[in-house]
């Protein structure tokens, strides 16, 4: 497929996630899709075959995707690169958004797997797949920076669940609050977590 032909169907895949992560998976129909795409409602079909049900996957993965692809980006930002400073960036992405935006966006991985996990099996596994491919390299990000091998993963789906579960809290109420505190609250567990021998 060449580029100009993958533009329009990842531009979908996109408008895709950024609908699911405000509206749902319910309420995100194929024709908003498109619309918020600015692609021909016919090439829907086109593309996704599947119908809804192949684009919420894809859209699911490309989450996944992009939050592991932001992990070095967090990395680098920092002067002196530590766990509770790559957890303190992953939370002040949020933080940013909500003081900025408001609290109308959440993380289109969970919409998916609240929205269909029970009646949408490919949705699920998509939804498990994101979270794998977010957690391997939050995990490798700690095992740089000196956490011991047999603790990256583990923390590293502490860090997500606790990051997932502040966002939920954080659009209910409104604020940032549970985001702020997670990030305080865990930043020295995972500082702990660092042995002069471990890194690789």
């Amino acid at each position: 497929m060449s580029g100009s032909e993958r533009g329009p169907r990842e531009r979908m895949v996109f408008s895709a996630a950024q609908l699911i992560r405000r509206d749902g998976v319910a309420a995100t129909g194929m024709r908003e899709v498109a619309a918020h795409a600015g692609a021909p409602r016919g090439s829907l079909q086109h593309y996704f075959p599947g119908g809804k049900e192949q684009l919420v996957n894809e859209a699911v993965a490309w989450a996944g995707r992009y939050a592991g692809k932001r992990v070095a980006r967090f990395l680098a930002a920092l002067d002196e690169p530590t766990p509770s400073g790559l957890f303190a960036e992953m939370v002040r992405q949020w933080t940013d958004e909500y003081e900025a935006k408001g609290f109308a966006g959440g993380c289109p991985v969970a919409a998916a797997t609240v929205d269909r996990a029970e009646s949408t099996e490919s949705t699920r596994e998509a939804a498990a797949a994101a979270f794998a491919t977010w957690t391997a390299p939050v995990a490798r990000a700690l095992a740089e920076l000196g956490v011991p091998a047999p603790r990256t993963e583990p923390l590293a789906t502490l860090m997500i669940s606790a990051l997932e579960g502040a966002l939920l809290i954080a659009r209910a109420e409104r604020d940032v609050r549970a985001l702020t505190t997670v990030a305080a609250e865990l930043g020295p567990l995972l500082d702990a977590a660092v042995t002069r021998d471990g890194a690789v």
